[in-house]
């Protein structure tokens, strides 16, 4: 399916209905996870269940900076971009010319689409998939008190999700809009290319320019999570100095941090001095990087997405791990001693939007519990492959059963020619696995193929389970 991105800069934005008055009350906390009828309790239940099957299955854990694992009940903490998106047919997309893109957002805006249009966007798709694969989540942001941000809470208590809100540092002065749930109208024209359209293409402050510094809650949660999530698309919501604290707050606490740098990693590398420097501070100090080969090329100036990602590697100061994102090619690791390939699962793509997400999910889960490279992958490969097999993200995102459904199958595209191009005359790894239908070892004398039956046979068990219980409850 073609996208078309009205602007690559900018995604969410608050809505654009400006309303003045007093700045709302502060959201610190959702109740913890309180037990919803029906349906809604068994992602709590599924999540619990998840974590003691993989906690008898798991390997050893790797040693955790700061302390031990057992003080961080969260497993994963995804910062900013929250919002939500109302996803509209439209006869056709908006037109290019930023006054005309401007006036058509309003008169959208003018008239607020039914709620069954509504869906929740940006990392609650991360927060929605690693939910459904066990892991514990929170998400940090600024959600507001209109119907747009009751409904997002609504929808991420139902998935048993947190969230820690940011309005610790309110400004009297700043119109209600600026505290209003970030909106983006996502539009699909009658050739089903889509077209992104926020408040956030016009403004040249943050989304949420009143937050100054990282408030005190946030830092707690921080604190108390094993992995804080950050993409380039924070940049649209906070100030670079609110971002590179709360990578450096991650960092004194011992909790890892995953960066996804995202489309706006280019146009942060040539932003203002504060841009290029958070952007910097961001890459340098992860744990985990992941990005598109496209993106690695930018950021790199490399055309070979594994010397692109051995490059970011050797930059880093923490950086254990480079993931590089193919599409339907399939998916690399890069780590200082290995390179792991992935080739994608063949299936009938029906919608690519929140598949990177819900592949980051599966990565998060993978270094939890610190599974072989080529395991990480192809558990990722699948929960990427299952969103794409349903049309729309948010709670379209990949459910178990149907990753377990694509892993037993497990049909790889596989393209020898493809990862032999890529690896030919890196001599900076020392090995090379590629996960294969074949139980053959190797096609050159440092490639070794990886059987995906035997892959599968290692992740089935962690899974299986939990998912025939939850059949069971449903």
């Amino acid at each position: 399916m073609a996208l078309q991105t009205l602007n690559p800069h900018r995604r969410p934005a608050p809505s654009p209905l400006p309303r003045r008055g007093h700045p709302p009350q502060p959201l610190l906390h959702l109740p913890p996870r309180r037990r919803l009828a029906g349906a809604a309790a068994r992602p709590r239940a599924a999540a619990a269940a998840v974590s003691g099957a993989v906690n008898e299955a798991r390997r050893p854990g790797r040693p955790r900076e700061g302390g031990e694992e057992g003080a961080k009940e969260t497993d994963l903490a995804t910062l900013g971009n929250l919002c939500v998106d109302v996803v509209l047919s439209v006869p056709q997309l908006p037109p290019a010319p930023r006054e005309e893109r401007q006036a058509y957002m309003e008169r959208l805006a003018a008239s607020p689409p039914d709620q069954k249009f509504w869906e929740a966007g940006g990392n609650c798709n991360l927060a929605f998939a690693a939910a459904r694969l066990g892991l514990s989540c929170s998400t940090l942001g600024h959600v507001g008190e209109e119907s747009y941000g009751k409904f997002l809470l609504d929808v991420l208590q139902a998935e048993g999700i947190s969230v820690v809100g940011m309005l610790e540092n309110t400004n009297a002065n700043a119109c209600r809009q600026a505290y209003e749930t970030l909106l983006c109208w996502v539009l699909v024209d009658p050739f089903q290319k889509h077209g992104f359209c926020s408040r956030a293409d016009f403004s040249e402050e943050p989304a949420f320019s009143w937050i100054r510094k990282l408030p005190a809650e946030i830092k707690t949660a921080i604190h108390h999570s094993k992995i804080l999530f950050c993409n380039g698309y924070a940049f649209d919501e906070f100030f670079p100095d609110v971002i590179a604290s709360s990578i450096d707050c991650a960092v004194d606490a011992g909790t890892a941090v995953f960066f996804d740098p995202g489309p706006r990693g280019k146009s942060l590398l040539h932003g203002t001095l504060d841009e290029q420097r958070a952007l910097e501070h961001a890459l340098r100090l992860s744990d985990v990087i992941l990005l598109t080969s496209d993106e690695a090329e930018s950021l790199t100036n490399i055309g070979n997405p594994i010397q692109a990602g051995q490059e970011l590697l050797k930059r880093g100061i923490r950086t254990k791990q480079v993931v590089i994102k193919m599409g339907s090619k399939g998916s690399i690791m890069i780590t200082k001693n290995a390179v792991s390939c992935a080739p994608a699962f063949k299936i009938n793509v029906v919608d690519t939007v929140g598949c990177g997400d819900s592949f980051t999910a599966a990565i998060a889960f993978g270094f939890l519990h610190d599974l072989p490279a080529v395991n990480t992958l192809a558990l990722a490969n699948a929960v990427g492959a299952a969103t794409a097999t349903g049309y729309g993200a948010g709670r379209n995102v990949a459910h178990l059963d149907k990753v377990l459904e694509l892993l037993r199958e497990a049909n790889l595209n596989e393209e020898d020619k493809l990862w032999t191009e890529l690896i030919e005359g890196n001599s900076l790894c020392t090995e090379v696995l590629i996960l294969s239908g074949m139980a053959i070892n190797g096609f050159s004398e440092w490639a070794v193929h990886v059987p995906i039956s035997k892959v599968v046979s290692d992740l089935l068990p962690m899974f299986e389970a939990v998912s025939e219980r939850s059949t069971v409850q449903a």
